[in-house]
């Protein structure tokens, strides 16, 4: 995949990522899997704050453009400026666009065009490659 083959700015070992990822964010951050449907608290996450990479620590999306998609899974309509790459993803038979960290590459999920407005657009994030950040703990 494209984001495996750039540079990155936070880049470590696969045995660093190993050691300093729980198992489950490892797998989806650095394996490209996804989390279960409906298994992340970050679902029902609707307090105001920032959602950060599991991997570095990057702000990737607001409070202020999460919405419940009914998926199953974190859901935004816009990332913040500059803090998400996308790369072609041809897994599964499927031609999707994956969508990850510009800072450390970490697999966050992929973005459809089926969202609100005003993008259209629907990030559907794995929770478990991400971090919740309450309004003033940052």
């Amino acid at each position: 995949m494209a984001a495996s083959q750039k540079q990155f700015e936070v880049t470590k070992t696969t045995e660093e990522w190993r050691q300093s990822l729980p198992p489950e964010a490892f797998r989806v951050l650095r394996e490209h899997g996804t989390e279960r449907a409906g298994t992340s608290p970050l679902d029902k996450q609707y307090g105001k704050g920032t959602y950060v990479c599991a991997g570095c620590g990057q702000a990737l999306f607001t409070s202020d453009t999460k919405f419940n998609s009914g998926t199953g899974w974190p859901s935004f309509f816009d990332p913040i400026e500059n803090a998400v790459e996308a790369s072609v993803d041809r897994a599964f038979f499927m031609v999707r666009t994956e969508i990850h960290c510009s800072k450390c590459g970490g697999h966050l999920g992929h973005v459809f065009d089926d969202g609100p407005a005003p993008t259209g657009k629907r990030y559907c994030m794995n929770g478990v490659s991400m971090k919740f950040i309450p309004e003033g703990e940052a």
